[in-house]
């Protein structure tokens, strides 16, 4: 995984190394401190993950009784992690030392909405 695994807030700066690259990823449109000297192009990353039907049923049961569903959770942080982690392997293809401007999108799809979409998209840049 690409992300911790707890929520992140908005216009955080997050620095990740892979493959021997330090990469930033922010949810603002600049980075204090540095130029972007090069726009890459915009970037996605896009995960669609399906509800296990037994999760589904401890939901429901949350849902008449109150309170948080941990496994609803669990999934959106999983496929909210692999979103950016797209993201980010494919801003390091273009070249590009951080990724600006990070929108995450989430929507429900299928029959009886049993499937998770969460889509990661921003700007991939070059830094002075």
């Amino acid at each position: 995984m690409f992300l911790p695994d707890k929520g992140y807030d908005s216009g955080i700066i997050i620095n990740f190394v892979t493959n021997n690259l330090t990469m930033i990823l922010t949810t603002t449109p600049t980075i204090q401190g540095r130029t972007i000297v090069e726009y890459k192009g915009v970037v996605f990353g896009e995960v669609i993950a399906g509800v296990v039907f037994l999760k589904d049923i401890a939901a429901s049961f949350r849902n008449l009784v109150g309170g948080r569903s941990s496994s609803y959770e669990d999934e959106l942080i999983q496929a909210r992690s692999a979103a950016m982690g797209e993201l980010l392997e494919r801003a390091e293809a273009l070249g590009a030392d951080a990724v600006v401007g990070i929108d995450l999108d989430y929507e429900v799809l299928g029959t009886n909405n049993g499937m998770l979409m969460v889509t990661a998209s921003g700007t991939a840049v070059k830094l002075d």
